[in-house]
């Protein structure tokens, strides 16, 4: 059986199309599959749309989570109610075209890959969003633990056994392309153009997005700490042979110029300590989110293939 997991969040204008275009992409090459979509805390009528689907489609299923708990949770839920040998995960906004799904899936079947991931190669709509997203993922690509992770998103199908041992992985900050990525097995792609949005607003507005790229960096990279280890140590070299001057300078009776390099020097130093406080203050959160052990997200209720639950 073929799951398709699709986080959704207020997108009542977005749903008949979605719908459409999935279900149509789908069954042009399977009809044993479901479609799991995943209400984050929505407000407006996206549940009752699905519902309205799902009526007439027993294979549309609603995961209506408590409150908005993130997209990174949202597809974890999905995928720990998937029950498909092969298991997909699509954004919700159509930015990753539906069409896809079959090449995807034909990709892991033929060609016996573990996971097909959606390789961006271009990005249609805002210059702006695009080119802040291609510098964060050059930036990543160069600092992270884990390689050939840019230009992937959340777009993906995989086998069953690696979407397990993604889900094995308990951690409660979750960047799920970097999980699926570190896990390894054998995997492919299929290379997309990444659609504008096709009404209303990204959901995925600037500050979750620097959240996101927060998570991932100081998930799978060392460079956060190192940067400090490499500020720590050049400071402390400039200060050392700044010192060294002023005592030579002192014992030939050179004067030694007074407060404002003194000052400025104290500032620097100062400045450095705050930076470093506060790397190390975000990986004191997450380590104390760790040890919370809070569940991920919570199930309000679950809509499955009987129309009448």
């Amino acid at each position: 059986m073929f799951s398709l997991v699709i986080p959704i969040f207020n997108e009542e204008n977005l749903i008949d199309e979605l719908i459409k275009r999935t279900i149509t992409a789908i069954e042009s090459f399977t009809d044993n599959y479901e479609v799991i979509f995943v209400d984050d805390g929505s407000t407006d009528e996206s549940i009752s749309r699905i519902l309205a689907w799902r009526d007439n489609n027993r294979r549309i299923k609603l995961l209506s989570l408590s409150k908005n708990f993130g997209h990174q949770a949202a597809y974890t839920a999905g995928l720990e109610h998937a029950g498909g040998d092969i298991i997909g995960m699509m954004d919700g906004d159509l930015q990753d075209p539906p069409e896809l799904l079959p090449d995807m899936y034909r990709k892991i079947i033929k060609e016996d890959f573990d996971i097909v991931s959606g390789k961006r190669t271009g990005r249609k709509g805002s210059k702006h969003r695009n080119l802040s997203s291609t510098l964060f993922h050059l930036f990543f690509r160069h600092i992270s633990d884990i390689r050939d992770i840019e230009n992937y998103g959340n777009y993906s199908l995989m086998k069953r056994i690696a979407a397990d041992a993604i889900l094995s992985m308990k951690e409660k900050v979750r960047y799920i392309p970097g999980l699926r990525t570190f896990i390894g097995f054998k995997q492919g792609n299929v290379e997309f153009i990444r659609d504008d949005r096709l009404t209303g607003k990204p959901k995925m507005t600037l500050r979750k997005l620097i959240r996101l790229a927060g998570d991932a960096i100081f998930s799978f990279s060392r460079f956060p700490i190192r940067c400090c280890l490499i500020l720590g140590v050049t400071g402390t070299l400039v200060f050392m042979s700044a010192g060294i001057y002023v005592i030579i300078a002192r014992a030939i009776k050179i004067a030694v110029p007074g407060w404002s390099s003194t000052l400025l020097s104290l500032y620097f130093l100062g400045s450095i300590q705050l930076v470093f406080l506060g790397i190390l203050g975000e990986y004191i959160y997450r380590s104390y989110k760790e040890s919370q052990n809070r569940p991920v997200y919570f199930v309000r209720k679950f809509y499955d293939g009987d129309p009448e639950k």
